[in-house]
């Protein structure tokens, strides 16, 4: 029931000045916080139904100037998304980790409790939208979706638009299962190579399959990092010093490795190497100078979408199951490097992990018993004669 108003009498202590408005039909809670720089009275007010509702609201703002900070009345999870997204992670790649978040909070985040005000979100808010969400996504997206939330009220607190960060209370639910990573048997590895022999897509494939590096590794690599000769007792080689990340990093200082190139591998990049010169020839002014080992037909970097585009035709073509990517040839490179007997330390190094531990943790399941070592490994796993085919322009 609506307290009835009283006629305005001298505040009680410490309810400081409570008063109804009837234009606004509320009462109004005054309070006196001292003086602004500029010398005019700093006098906040709050608004309430009962004198009780605004005898509470006064208490908070107190506790909240006490503690430094003073949120704003309607600043939202959305504004304080958008806030981390501009400025809280100023330097970073955009395209990369600034897209995907953004990706990611526009399509589960914002349309949800984006409109709830920072200052009334409860970690039961919290709870209960991670909860809506688990039925469509998979536990790791659940926890990226939380992190980007406390993120995003850690920032806020930093500006002193926030008081606490009650996403620390929560804890994300179990989601969907993820989709299994997998990795190509040798038959199936074979296939999709005899596959793509005829595209410009055969060499990256090839290396990819055959030395285990990141398709953020590959795209970005330039001939100057490629030595298809044996120099000085140090055999053909590929240094993974670059990445599509920001700044052109690779994802752990470990990953900047060098790797010895199997034969099957030269031999293709040679070919490949000799066909690019080619095109560039008859390119001629249309040609883009980037220096990049793997290139469109202008001679421009190749990005994700191209070569996921080429890969799923090429999976088509050797007729595997469509969802393939090529982010499991690195799977793949591990699983038949563990099928041939070489030791987890050694598949470590070669695909740049900070630790057998995470070797383990990432392809357990491609993981078998090990007995042996050697990257020539692969020269043996693709065993084939000596073959040249016509690549299609």
């Amino acid at each position: 029931m609506t307290e009835t108003p009283k006629p305005a009498r001298r505040a009680g202590h410490g309810e400081d000045t409570i008063y109804w408005d009837a234009a606004k039909n509320r009462y109004v809670g005054a309070v006196s916080m001292g003086y602004a720089p500029n010398g005019k009275r700093r006098r906040p007010k709050v608004y309430g139904k009962t004198k009780t509702e605004v005898r509470q609201k006064i208490r908070d703002l107190k506790k909240e100037v006490q503690s430094g900070v003073k949120t704003p009345a309607n600043y939202t999870v959305a504004d304080a998304v958008s806030d981390w997204l501009e400025r809280g992670l100023k330097g970073r790649d955009e395209k990369g980790t600034i897209g995907k978040n953004r990706a990611m909070a526009n399509k589960h985040l914002l349309p949800f409790i984006g409109k709830a005000k920072l200052k009334d979100l409860s970690a039961d808010d919290v709870d209960d939208w991670l909860e809506g969400r688990a039925e469509f996504l998979a536990t790791r997206s659940l926890r990226d979706l939380l992190a980007i939330l406390r993120r995003s009220i850690e920032h806020a607190q930093r500006r002193d638009k926030a008081a606490r960060n009650v996403a620390l209370l929560v804890t994300a639910p179990e989601g969907r299962p993820g989709r299994p990573s997998k990795a190509l048997n040798l038959e199936q590895a074979k296939a999709v190579l005899t596959a793509a022999r005829p595209s410009r897509l055969y060499a990256y494939l090839v290396l990819s399959l055959l030395s285990g590096v990141r398709t953020e590794e590959a795209r970005p690599l330039t001939w100057d990092h490629v030595f298809l000769e044996t120099t000085e007792g140090v055999p053909p080689h590929v240094a993974v010093w670059r990445s599509v990340r920001k700044h052109g990093e690779t994802k752990t200082r470990k990953s900047r490795r060098t790797i010895a190139l199997p034969r099957q591998v030269v031999e293709v990049l040679e070919e490949h190497k000799r066909w690019q010169k080619q095109e560039r020839v008859s390119r001629g002014m249309d040609w883009s100078p980037t220096g990049r080992v793997f290139t469109t037909r202008s001679g421009e970097p190749l990005d994700a979408a191209n070569v996921r585009r080429d890969f799923k035709a090429i999976v088509k073509k050797a007729g595997l199951a469509p969802e393939w990517t090529p982010r499991e040839l690195r799977h793949s490179f591990v699983s038949l490097l563990s099928d041939h007997g070489i030791p987890l330390e050694r598949i470590a190094q070669l695909v740049g992990h900070t630790s057998q531990a995470t070797t383990e943790a990432v392809y357990r399941k491609q993981l078998r018993p090990v007995i042996t070592s050697g990257a020539e490994a692969m020269d043996v796993i693709f065993a084939r004669p000596r073959e040249t085919t016509e690549r299609e322009a």
